[in-house]
């Protein structure tokens, strides 16, 4: 299995980062952990094809982190030609989010036939939910947008990736972490905490409880990204848009 980074900055483009996405090929499916609204320039420059990706999972309701999936609709319907259904799961509300979204950047796109089948589910706080051959488990976290943020674990091919979305620190995250082959962790500040937003002084405080087997930083802002020399490399990866990790 491998993941590819599409994208890993924070929603101000610092250090000129794409806004997050990564892209998971696995034996059975290609998905998506969220689509920022950079999302699809990202694959044509990694000449990633949209017409593979069969699922987009989406943390939470923030345009750096959903704002992509309506280019993903006028993709399909002018350019790649997309015939093969596309499925979206989110937080309670994505669909109307999306709608009004590209609606609002297109008007008439969601009114005309796409020429695919566009599906939305819903989370449900740590219910599994089975995607074509991927099982996500959504844990509630701290990051308000609207509608319940949520940290996603991921099983796929005997794999777990794990992912905190953007959220403050909570105490779900040791169970989201817990024995992971790769734990994503957003990691917007250097040393300073704030209430929805994850900072390295305190992931690396927590570091052994995680469990997690290899532990990636994204979504790091300025500060962050001038202190990037300061990170235990023995503990952590740091993210890098384009870069590619063999599960």
């Amino acid at each position: 299995m491998r993941l590819t980074i599409i994208g890993c900055g924070d929603a101000f483009g610092a250090g000129g980062r794409l806004q997050t996405s990564f892209h998971v090929r696995s034996a059975q499916t290609v998905f998506l952990i969220d689509c920022g609204a950079s999302t699809l320039i990202g694959m044509r420059r990694l000449k990633l094809d949209p017409n593979e990706i069969d699922a987009v999972f989406v943390t939470h309701l923030h345009g750096d982190h959903f704002g992509g999936l309506p280019w993903f609709l006028i993709d399909g319907q002018y350019v790649s030609k997309r015939k093969r259904p596309l499925i979206v799961t989110g937080p309670r509300g994505i669909e109307a989010r999306y709608l009004m979204a590209a609606e609002a950047l297109y008007p008439g796109s969601t009114t005309n036939d796409p020429g695919f089948e566009l599906v939305f589910q819903e989370y449900e706080e740590q219910r599994p939910l089975d995607v074509g051959g991927v099982t996500v488990t959504p844990f509630e976290v701290k990051h308000p947008s609207g509608a319940p943020p949520y940290a996603l674990r991921f099983a796929v091919d005997g794999k777990t990736i794990a992912f905190t979305g953007d959220t403050g620190w909570v105490d779900v995250l040791y169970e989201v972490a817990q024995g992971a082959d790769l734990f994503i962790s957003e990691c917007f500040q250097y040393d300073v905490t704030l209430p929805i937003h994850l900072d390295y002084a305190t992931i690396d405080a927590n570091y052994a409880r995680l469990g997690a087997k290899r532990v990636l930083l994204t979504h790091m802002g300025e500060a962050m990204l001038s202190a990037k020399t300061r990170v235990d490399q023995s503990r952590y990866l740091v993210a890098e848009d384009g870069m590619t990790l063999e599960l």
